[in-house]
Order: C-alpha cells, then sequence, then structure tokens
C-alpha cells in the first residue's frame, strides 16, 4: 500500500511541467509571468527561465518516480512538495496578488489555503511512498482504493478546476471576462473575514470609490485617521480572495502593507 500515491504524485509532476512550459511558450502581455509561482521572486528577465527550471525538475522527478525506486528521487520529491508549500506561503505573505503557478497560467488565482493544503497533502504522500517496494509504473498497473482517495483529496484543494470550469462556459481568461456587477462584488467583500476584521476602522461602510484591474474590483474607503484604505475582491472563485491595503495620504512614498486573508 505503500506505493498507492505513486501514479498520483507522477501525474501531477507530468501535469505541472507541460502547464509551465505551455505557460512560457504562450505568454500573453508584458510582465504576465509576475503574477505566477516561483517567477513571482525573481527578475523579470529570468522569470521564464524559473518557470522552465521549475518544470525541468518535476520531469526528472516524474521519470524517476515512474522507472526506479531509488531513495534520491523519493526523497527529493519529498524535498520538493515541501519547498513547494514554503514558497506558497511566502507568495501569500509578500504578494498576496499572486497566483501559484503550481499549473502555469491557469493557477493565477491568489494562493490560498486550499493551494497550501494539496503542496501539504502531496508532501505526506511523498513521504509516504518512500519506502515503496515497487517503481511508480509497477503501482500503476495495479491501483488500490487509496489512490481513489488521494484523487479526491487533490481535486477537492484544487481551485484550477473552478478556473478551468469558467474557461470552458465563457472560453476567456478571468481578465478578459465580464465580471460580476459591483453591488455582487461589495456583498462578497462585506461577508468576508478581513472586511469584519477592519470594518470598525472605517469612517463609512459605503466607498467613496471603486475600479477594476484585470481580475480584482478594488473598493477605497477612508478611516479614521483619514488613511486610505484599499480592498481588493477577486472575481472568480465560490470563495473569492479578499486583500487589503492601508495607504498614507501623508505621502511617505513607502509601499502599502497588505494584509491576506480570504473570505
Amino acid at each position: 500500500m505503500l506505493e498507492s500515491q505513486l501514479p498520483l504524485l507522477i501525474v501531477m509532476l507530468v501535469l505541472g511541467t507541460a502547464a509551465k512550459a505551455v505557460t512560457v511558450a504562450t505568454k500573453g502581455e508584458p510582465g504576465g509571468l509576475s503574477r505566477l509561482g516561483p517567477a513571482v521572486l525573481v527578475p523579470e528577465r529570468v522569470q521564464a527561465a524559473a518557470l522552465l527550471v521549475c518544470a525541468a525538475g518535476e520531469l526528472v522527478l516524474a521519470a524517476g518516480l515512474l522507472l526506479t525506486t531509488h531513495p534520491l528521487f523519493r526523497w527529493s520529491t519529498v524535498a520538493f512538495f515541501a519547498l513547494s508549500t514554503y514558497v506558497l506561503l511566502e507568495l501569500r505573505r509578500r504578494r498576496p496578488d499572486a497566483g501559484c503557478g503550481c499549473f502555469g497560467e491557469v493557477s493565477s488565482a491568489p494562493v490560498g489555503l486550499r493551494s497550501i493544503g494539496r503542496t501539504v497533502a502531496l508532501t505526506g504522500m511523498a513521504g509516504v511512498s518512500v519506502w515503496a517496494p515497487v517503481p511508480g509504473w509497477a503501482a500503476a498497473l495495479a491501483p488500490s482504493w487509496l489512490l481513489a482517495a488521494g484523487v479526491a483529496v487533490l481535486v477537492a484543494l484544487s481551485p484550477e478546476i473552478e478556473e478551468l470550469i469558467d474557461r470552458v462556459r465563457h472560453r476567456a481568461p478571468c481578465e478578459q471576462r465580464r465580471g460580476p456587477a459591483e453591488s455582487v462584488v461589495l456583498s462578497r467583500l462585506r461577508s468576508s473575514g478581513t472586511w469584519r476584521a477592519h470594518q470598525g476602522e472605517l469612517v463609512s461602510a459605503e466607498p467613496y470609490d471603486s475600479w477594476r484591474e484585470l481580475c480584482w474590483r478594488f473598493f477605497a474607503f477612508r478611516n479614521h485617521d483619514e488613511d486610505d484604505v484599499v480592498f481588493a475582491v477577486y472575481l472568480t472563485g465560490r470563495r473569492p480572495a479578499v486583500r487589503m491595503a492601508v495607504v498614507s495620504t501623508e505621502g511617505s512614498g513607502s509601499l502599502p502593507e497588505y494584509t491576506a486573508v480570504s473570505a
């Protein structure tokens, strides 16, 4: 049973490889990669290379798991998913607007608890598989119910599925689709934990300005210190991400500091 998750790990690594390669090959507007996963953490001139290096590493791990039982590939897979968890936590803290990039451009939604939970689950699956007595190809020939359970867990933790469904329905990425009405997005904001945490700081519950940028709608309020409080609501997903920044009106020149957590 230790080998039950090997086929799933191999499939996830291959899908990650293919999606990242396609994203680099079909990159859209300038700076598009700067909102995806590991590319966020490196200079713009090497962002495409960073995604390709990550993709190549995933492909090597997949091949090693598929063809051998060598512990180097098994432990490297554990380390890869554990490092991915750390990277996602850093992205959520430093760039709350960025997507994980786990499956290329499809993973452009802001990093949430589901994406982090998925890498934690994959780390656990990889850890269990370290002592599997057979290579991945042999495990795939004799699947067990544990494999189906692993698939169900990853499906539940994959926000990309919702994005793919939206694209099939609308045939356009989020930033090119007509978003929900402003009143609907404002209702989503007011039902979020981020709003409840900061509502008492606001002079008025009604925004004095609102605008859209790509997949986000922004609402600007004033707090009791006469600073701007800007909330950003992601426009897709069942539980859209909500971010908040306080921008001083004193013109200090410092960047706004985001506080994450979504509704």
